[in-house]
């Protein structure tokens, strides 16, 4: 095998243009060999092997072609989304279908969905098959995004939420083991245990994680605003919980009440505030096409998220509004009570919202992954963001200037500050001198009524080509963002803003004494993924709770608790 690798990588992939030649290659070659096949994966192992080397030089356009979907893991980590199973909903949504053992809001024949079916709705067995399924496909995914769909979260029952995360901990720690296996039957922790040892578990899967090289980064929950409550957010951090989802759908109690969301306004910006005073990344699902709304509202609601301080979503998913069979809203539809946007409308809305998005905010979804025989009348268009591409559209979100697998040029750190439930938001960023260009950003909250600390980072990311934690560049390759020093240079900046804040100047005494106890330092704290506790450590970071904590200046005989 790693002689016929060897002169696929030296003879063969310097002129490759496209993957239909690297499998005339490799068919070829397994010929030659009397191999059964050749993975991509097997691929890139030998050619970082014989490129540390210094045995073959960097073969950039080649690892372009070896990784199918190479968008997936240019954002720096890699997503694998994982589905639980059927629970009862405790919504009555209009939009939503009902289908027999799919969770509420799913169709059977959604990827994702289909997927999990596999694996019977098995946490560790979605995690081991995506997780192959990269590796497969020529990526290295050794930092993991779990994103954890299948309806409201907070309703499911406790016991089955800490079973359930403990496996996704368990199989990525267990992986590099059992890759090469047909079978993980046996590493399954039971659902049977009591709450009590099922958490005493997860602890144990977390610390192992830390130094696991499959690192469990970032995990995103999906719940609705209804059931957000201090007591929710302390689970979900105890989970490891860094990014929670909601349906906001509509700012508009009208429309929502229309569509029986059984919640209003109010809910979403106190869930909002709640959420961010707690360190968490927020996104929010918003549904253009509503019934009660027309494109004017829904362009109206969108420019309010980013100029009403009660929102300010750090992350958006669109989900324009489609007819399924198994809802209420199709029921509507039959009788000509809902008529859906027409594609140009749809499209024409959409470009307006992302020329009014700000810098600070990235749109991650422009559609839902519906399939289109499943569509009995609004959007079928798969591929907008690409076709708006195409027509010129400008944005300026974090998705569209994001690095990718492009080169670091002359670059600079800017700041952006804005208002954000009773609290100040601050979106520090490396971008290229042009500003078209991002190659990394930090967020941080400066609250003093947060119960965590005065000054929180929210989040920290450097975008480029996915590179594993603790690892350098390799070796002759060209330049990535990850691992530049970036990551340094933009926790420093927030450090210092937090103090220029926090440690004020002797007319603000009764400030100083408000947001720090009237010391002359601070408490800075992370909403660090489990994963990546050791990155923080590095910078004199120290675990207290479920957060990463530094105390910065003096007379602090011991770091406060955490509550």
């Amino acid at each position: 095998m790693s002689e016929a690798i060897n002169e696929l990588l030296k003879n063969s992939a310097p002129n490759l243009k496209n993957r239909d030649d690297l499998e005339a290659v490799k068919r070829r070659i397994c010929k030659k060999y009397g191999l059964l096949a050749i993975s991509n994966a097997d691929i890139l192992k030998e050619y970082r092997i014989l490129l540390s080397a210094g045995k073959i030089p960097p073969l950039t356009a080649f690892l372009g072609i070896l990784r199918k979907r190479s968008v997936r893991t240019l954002s720096g980590i890699a997503p694998v989304a994982v589905l639980t199973k059927s629970y009862p909903c405790p919504g009555q949504c209009a939009y939503c279908p009902h289908e027999k053992d799919v969770p509420t809001s799913y169709l059977s024949n959604e990827p994702a969905v289909m997927r999990a079916i596999r694996c019977g709705y098995d946490p560790y067995s979605q995690v081991v098959t995506r997780l192959r399924a990269l590796e497969n496909n020529g990526h290295e995914p050794t930092k993991i995004e779990i994103i954890v769909i299948g309806g409201t979260w907070s309703y499911l029952p406790v016991k089955y939420k800490y079973w359930y995360i403990l496996n996704c901990f368990k199989a990525a720690n267990d992986y590099e083991k059992i890759k090469k296996s047909l079978t993980e039957r046996t590493k399954k922790t039971k659902q049977t245990l009591s709450l009590a040892i099922l958490r005493r578990e997860l602890k144990k899967e977390q610390v192992k994680n830390e130094t696991a090289r499959y690192k469990i980064i970032g995990l995103t929950l999906e719940t609705r605003p209804d059931y957000i409550n201090e007591e929710e957010l302390r689970e979900m951090r105890e989970l490891g919980c860094t990014r929670v989802e909601i349906g906001v759908q509509a700012i508009d109690d009208k429309i929502l009440k229309l569509n029986k969301r059984g919640h209003g306004v109010a809910a979403i910006a106190v869930a909002t505030a709640a959420l961010k005073k707690y360190g968490f990344k927020v996104t929010y699902h918003l549904m253009p096409a509503l019934p009660g709304a027309t494109p004017a509202k829904d362009l109206a609601m969108f420019k309010k998220l980013f100029v009403d301080e009660r929102f300010q979503p750090d992350q958006i998913k669109f989900y324009p509004t489609v007819v399924t069979k198994g809802s209420l809203l199709y029921r509507w539809y039959r009788q000509g009570k809902y008529k859906p946007y027409s594609d140009k409308v749809l499209r024409e809305l959409i470009v307006k919202c992302k020329t009014a998005v700000p810098r600070y905010v990235r749109i991650i979804r422009l559609i839902r992954d519906i399939p289109g025989e499943s569509i009995v009348a609004g959007n079928k268009i798969t591929n907008l963001r690409q076709m708006m591409k195409d027509q010129g559209v400008k944005c300026a979100c974090i998705r569209c200037r994001e690095v990718k697998d492009g080169k670091i040029g002359a670059a600079e750190i800017n700041v952006v500050k804005y208002p954000a439930s009773a609290g100040t938001e601050y979106f520090i960023s490396v971008d290229s001198r042009d500003g078209k260009t991002l190659y990394g950003f930090c967020r941080l909250r400066i609250d003093s009524s947060s119960p965590i600390a005065p000054a929180i980072i929210r989040e920290l990311h450097v975008y480029g080509e996915l590179a594993s934690v603790g690892e350098e560049t390799i070796v002759g390759a060209d330049k990535k963002t990850q691992h530049s020093g970036w990551g340094r240079k933009l926790l420093n900046e927030a450090e210092k803003i937090a103090g220029q804040e926090l440690i004020c100047p002797d007319k603000n005494r009764s400030k100083i004494k408000k947001r720090t106890n009237g010391r002359s330092g601070f408490k800075i704290a992370v909403i660090s993924g489990v994963g990546v506790r050791g990155y923080y450590k590095k910078f004199g970071y120290r675990r207290r709770g479920d957060y990463m904590v530094k105390i910065i200046g003096k007379h602090f005989d011991k770091p406060p608790s955490l509550n």
